[in-house]
């Protein structure tokens, strides 16, 4: 998680100011895969997010898991892309161990986003613990 996290930094610095960061938020929620009908469930649901937010997990084999995830609102899909970069793929110790404030703190991004929308990534994160917590 560290090296995605060094990826996603080397990436920030890279933009310069917080319109092009946004931008590319934005242009790397353009990128997910769209979840089905059916996966749109009040179940997959994220509570505490202004917008519409599904996650979806899916576990694998190997005891790592897998997350998928949309939104209705572009900015939240490219905080979504953001989480997958970072959660995907990891085991549950990983996940759970993770400190996200620290890393959102890392990107500039908790002191970017609104009140309401640093609640809402947040309540995601929140939620992809959980489920790694659980499984």
């Amino acid at each position: 998680m560290a090296e995605a996290l060094d990826d996603l930094a080397a990436e920030f610095d890279l933009l310069g100011d917080w319109e092009e960061r946004y931008r590319h938020v934005i242009d790397l929620g353009r990128y997910l895969a769209p979840l089905s009908e059916s996966e749109r469930s009040d179940a997959n649901r994220v509570r505490g997010c202004a917008s519409q937010v599904w996650l979806v997990m899916d576990g694998a084999g190997d005891g790592r898991l897998t997350f998928r995830g949309d939104s209705d609102a572009h900015i939240v899909r490219g905080l979504i892309a953001l989480l997958l970069r970072l959660y995907s793929g990891r085991t549950p110790v990983e996940i759970t161990g993770f400190d996200a404030r620290a890393a959102f703190d890392r990107l500039g991004l908790a002191a970017a986003l609104s009140t309401q929308r640093s609640n809402g990534l947040f309540a995601m994160i929140e939620r992809i613990r959980k489920d790694a917590a659980k499984s």
